[in-house]
Formats: structure tokens, sequence, C-alpha cells
């Protein structure tokens, strides 16, 4: 109860939105936002007293709310020196205008417009390098890729997440836009040699439009004769979700392909996603015509 009153008051001394988030598993639903100081004191009682996600919300976490556009970076890391890969936007919610449910990602564009070189430098000198060395200061001998989930408020970097790894289907822009082999920079970073690499980035843009299951990301039949692949072209098309039977391939998941594309910028590669995209069909086939909006 004492700590119940102590979160209470907390809410009371400051303005929302408020970020409410479980500290436990809470199978990606354990956060509610919110900008009335009641229903967040409301939602924190039954968070705290009543187990609203469960034992995942005997603990909550609350988080200041950002307002403002999100894009992703990663870096190759050997644990004492790095690499900048391409930046990236992804898409993760399952209707046009970024309305509904979210999903493993509808697709991406690379590079970010707004992801200058200025901006670019403050995220490295502020949040990448800081975190490579953490790690080291801390022991932590890490090799491989780190995922910096960030949001740009009035100009500055900010971080919402960290991943160790890729991200999904943030990659299917980001490695076709990188010139180097990759194997070697791998390589490069197990062996402890990353200072001596230099990254190579393709000034053409990428794009990526996933193709999903009707029904996704609820309930979605698999097993759908999938047609057109024979007939696209100036694409990479990512399979995710397929299975080869006999010589038909048919959907096996949710996020069934991703269309990849290269152009001189993103709207000329996005037209060359979405024109695949549309010749490649199933029954209930769907994917969001609008990627890359927030750009026009």
């Amino acid at each position: 109860k004492g700590e119940l009153q102590k979160a209470l008051d907390y809410l009371d001394s400051y303005s929302g939105p408020y970020v409410l988030k479980a500290d436990g598993l809470a199978a990606g639903k354990g956060v509610i936002i919110t900008e009335s100081t009641e229903e967040a004191k409301s939602v924190m009682t039954e968070m705290l007293d009543h187990a609203m996600f469960g034992e995942a919300s005997s603990k909550v976490v609350v988080e200041e709310f950002l307002a403002g556009i999100e894009l992703s970076m990663f870096v190759l890391t050997d644990g004492k020196d790095y690499v900048i890969l391409p930046e990236a936007k992804d898409y993760k919610r399952i209707g046009e205008g970024d309305t509904g449910l979210n999903t493993g990602g509808m697709g991406a564009v690379s590079p970010v417009a707004f992801a200058n070189d200025e901006f670019k430098r403050k995220v490295e000198e502020r949040i990448i390098k800081p975190t490579v060395d953490g790690l080291a200061k801390d022991n932590i001998d890490y090799v491989g890729f780190i995922f910096f989930g960030l949001i740009k408020v009035d100009n500055e970097p900010m971080v919402i997440e960290y991943n160790v790894r890729m991200g999904d289907p943030e990659t299917e822009v980001v490695i076709p836009r990188l010139e180097n082999d990759l194997v070697e920079l791998i390589l490069a970073a197990t062996n402890g040699d990353l200072k001596n690499q230099t990254v190579k980035i393709s000034e053409k843009a990428a794009t990526t439009v996933m193709l999903v299951a009707g029904g996704y990301p609820g309930d979605y039949k698999k097993g759908d004769e999938i047609s057109g692949l024979d007939k696209i072209e100036n694409v990479l098309p990512f399979h995710a979700g397929t299975k080869l039977v006999g010589s038909k391939v048919v959907t096996n998941g949710g996020r069934i392909i991703a269309m990849t594309a290269f152009g001189k910028d993103i709207f000329e590669a996005l037209e060359k996603s979405k024109t695949a995209a549309e010749i490649v069909t199933w029954k209930g086939r769907y994917y969001r015509k609008d990627i890359g909006f927030d750009f026009k």
C-alpha cells in the first residue's frame, strides 16, 4: 500500500501524458499511455493492487512520454571498435496511416531523410560510442550487432530501446545498401579488427514492402498457393512465411514476403516495391500501400 501511495503521489507531481509499463513479461501488452492523471492513477492501482498483468505488473515503471519521429540505427562492434551501418525507418502498424494493431513490421525505408550528418554525429557521440565504451568498462565482451531504436525530439536523438540483433524489416533495406562484403565485416568483428574496416554505403535508396496473410496480426490461414513470383522484376523478394509443397509455393506464416527495391530516392524505390507487391498474390493477401507516407 505504501508503494502504491508513493506511485500515486508521483503521478500527481507532473502533468501527462503518462507511460505506465509493467516491468515483467506481458506478451507485448503491458504498456498503457494516457493523458489523464485520474486514468493513470486508476491504471497504476489496477497494476499494483489488482495484478492487471499478473506477476508482470507487480512492479511498474513510469516513463517520460516522447513525441517525435522514430528511426533505427545499427552498428557492428568487436567490443572495442565499431562500424555504423545504414539507418532505416520501419512501419509497425497493420493499417495505413500507422493505425491498428502492431505487427512484426509492414515495411521499411533507407535512408531516412531527417537523419542528416549532424543528427547522426549526435547519435554517434552521445549514444553509440558511450554504449560500446560502457560495455567494455563493465567487462561485457560483446561482439555483434547493436540495434538502437531512436526517436528524434526537437532535433535531438533519444533512445527508446536497444536490441542485440539486426531489426526486421529494417535488415531488408540496411544490408542491401551495404556495398561491403558482409562476411568480411563479421570476420573482422570476430577477429577484433574493425578499426581497419571502412563501411561503404550505396547512394541508392532501398525500400521494402511486406506482404502478409489476411487476418494478420490476428488469426490467419496457412497453405494458400502464391502466384506471380515468376512475373516480378526489379526487386529482391525476401521469403519469410513461405513453404515449398511440390512445385507450389504456399503461405506458411503471417508475414509472407518482403519486396525490396532500389531507386534514386525512396519514392522511386517504393514504386518498384509496390509494383511487385501487387503482382504477387494469394487469397486474402494484404500489404500497406502507404509505406514512406510521412516523407511525402
